[in-house]
């Protein structure tokens, strides 16, 4: 049996076993499956996988990393206010997926954290003012509600996380 509390979360590179990779949503499944590479190489994503120390080739979880700039607009006032007249730097959390063997085993909550503290750590030396997510779900969004993320504009499931609230 798989130690969950023991994973190893580092960059995806050619030895992994994407095809393998399940989570049983189609999507996040394909794009690790056959995109996930191409978007390294192409520079546009980071890709970070989890893997058991017992398995180092078999991606338990998965999560990807970018950068956009959100509009004054979709902030809530109360925020906006408080900045510059101009979009402001965010990281994506474009992807988060797990396992279906690994669900509901906490790797969510540790790609999750580990992600965050990637960010705070970059932001040590570029400009980011938060972290934003895209939810595929409504059960995707709950869990990242959990963790303070709020909607991000109205009539979609993009959420963020002003960093300094961390």
């Amino acid at each position: 049996m798989t130690d969950y509390s023991n994973l190893v979360i580092r960059p995806l590179d050619s030895n992994h076993d994407r095809s393998g990779f399940h989570c049983g949503v189609a999507s996040l499944d394909n794009y690790i499956q056959k995109q996930a590479r191409q978007d390294v190489k192409r520079r546009v994503s980071r890709v970070f996988v989890a893997t058991a120390a017992e398995q180092p080739n078999s991606i338990v979880g998965y999560y990807t990393l970018s950068t956009l700039s959100i509009e004054l607009g979709q902030l809530p006032n109360a925020l906006a206010r408080k900045l510059p007249r101009h979009p402001v730097p965010a990281a994506l959390l474009g992807r988060l997926a797990v396992g279906q063997a690994a669900q509901r085993h906490g790797v969510g909550k540790m790609l999750l954290v580990d992600a965050i503290k990637r960010t705070l750590a970059v932001s040590d030396e570029i400009a980011i003012y938060a972290m934003v997510v895209d939810a595929i779900n409504d059960r995707a969004q709950y869990f990242y509600e959990q963790f303070g993320f709020s909607p991000l504009g109205s009539g979609n499931q993009r959420l963020f996380l002003p960093l300094k609230s961390i």
